[in-house]
């Protein structure tokens, strides 16, 4: 039984080189497509979950944001699969690593507030300073919001690493506990056996939870600039 409950989320090696890279490319790989004019089924349910999320996320867009509409379906779609397949035993989750999750938050914050800036900078500036604000709290205030505007990418990116982070360690508890008391109680072993497969069915959900969650704030951002 592995001791270490931080080691599932080291990043692994081949052969003394990061093999990060090949494990985010690899979910592309796994979405079907199809060349056919008539698709199966399971190309049709993706179609239609894919339009039924993009519907939902660009309705209040204008035309501006509405291009953003295929970068947030891949984002989403990248970022449920990754978490999905890190649920397999022995598999490594990238969404663990703030380090990769602020490299997807930081880029797309900063393109829906320099577009914001680019377009609409009157709006944008106005943001700083609700109006109505009493003219001695005008420095505070606008200290406040640069530092809640400047914060937001990170919040992104803490909030999907520590939830993932902490379903899995919570698995990993649950499931050592379950191979300890193998041995020592079988009754105690069924109920514990039992929470941890409501556990995985939870995670399941929340890996699609997050997904959603990360992309949707992305998009809010994006709203507020276009």
């Amino acid at each position: 039984m592995n001791e270490n409950l931080f080691a599932s989320f080291i990043a692994p090696t081949i052969l003394g080189l990061p093999a990060a890279v090949l494990i985010i490319l690899f979910p592309p790989l796994l979405i079907p497509t199809s060349k056919y004019i008539i698709n199966n089924r399971l190309i049709t349910t993706q179609q239609w979950l894919i339009k039924l999320t993009s519907k939902q996320m660009m309705t209040m867009h204008n035309t501006k944001g509405r291009t953003w509409s295929l970068m947030l379906v891949s984002l989403i779609i990248f970022i449920a699969t990754t978490n999905l397949l890190g649920l397999l035993p022995h598999s490594f989750t990238p969404t663990t690593q703030l380090s990769m999750n602020l490299a997807m938050a930081i880029p797309l914050w900063a393109g829906a507030v320099i577009m914001g800036f680019r377009s609409k900078i009157k709006n944008a500036l106005a943001h700083f300073l609700p109006q109505g604000t009493p003219t001695p709290l005008i420095p505070m205030l606008v200290i406040i919001e640069t530092i809640s505007l400047l914060i937001q990418p990170m919040a992104l990116a803490v909030r999907l690493t520590a939830n993932i982070t902490a379903g899995h360690l919570l698995m990993h508890l649950i499931g050592s506990a379950t191979l300890a008391m193998s041995t020592i109680n079988l009754p105690s072993t069924l109920i514990i056996f039992t929470i941890l497969i409501l556990l995985t069915i939870l995670e399941i959900a929340v890996a699609l939870i997050q997904a959603y969650v990360f992309t949707l704030l992305v998009s809010l951002y994006l709203h507020d600039n276009t």
